[in-house]
């Protein structure tokens, strides 16, 4: 599509533009661009990802009375579907609206994948840290590993309240999710990883501070 590609355009730009601030700096790094890019972004969408997480978390508290209206009603789904309907509405909870944030983000994220993945990096400024090439993958599989366990920790921290049927659930995704990432990552360019892994690192920064300020509100 002519507009998801005008968006995979800008994420190049962006990131090029990233890179002459590290160049006018003194420290010319793709690395260091990518980390600030993705920095960028995240507080860009930070907002809708709060609303995000709250949802979830609003949703995983409400298992229990869910479950109960259920089970008061298992012979009469209608009924519990239309109390579980009044339940949302009294307590201004939409069931929908973690999808729809997330939604929202997708083109950004699905953007820059494509925008890093074709990056035309300079042969002279490719390298970062222990990789040779941002454009390769990470020969020491170190990325893969931080991409694994930034996403379980960032999974657990998420299903910390859930309850019921949806916590066991949770658990799997637990398991499932960081293994299916790292195990894609081990063939993903490196400045892929690394944006996938500063993402989470944000978030689960933002998860935190989000958590501790419903604890106190509680």
């Amino acid at each position: 599509m002519e507009i998801f590609q005008v968006l995979v355009d800008f994420m190049r730009t962006l990131l090029t533009y990233c890179y002459n601030l590290t160049e006018a700096l003194g420290f010319p790094s793709y690395g260091i661009a990518i980390i600030i890019m993705t920095i960028g972004i995240k507080a860009i969408l930070a907002p809708l990802t709060a609303k995000q997480v709250k949802s979830m978390k609003g949703m995983q508290k409400l298992q229990p009375k869910m479950k109960e209206i259920q089970n008061k009603y298992k012979n009469d789904p209608q009924r519990a579907q239309q109390e579980i309907a009044k339940m949302y509405k009294e307590l201004g909870v939409n069931p929908l609206s973690g999808c729809l944030l997330l939604l929202v983000q997708m083109p950004f994220l699905i953007a820059i994948f494509y925008a890093l993945q074709g990056y035309p990096y300079d042969p002279a400024y490719e390298s970062f840290l222990w990789l040779p090439s941002l454009g390769e993958a990470d020969h020491l599989y170190i990325l893969p590993v931080l991409s694994a366990l930034s996403t379980f920790v960032m999974s657990k921290q998420t299903a910390q309240d859930a309850t019921g049927a949806g916590a066991g659930q949770q658990k799997i995704m637990q398991i499932f999710m960081p293994l299916f990432i790292g195990y894609i990552s081990l063939n993903f360019p490196s400045g892929l990883v690394i944006y996938w892994v500063v993402s989470n690192i944000f978030q689960m920064i933002q998860q935190f501070f989000i958590y501790r300020n419903d604890n106190k509100e509680a």
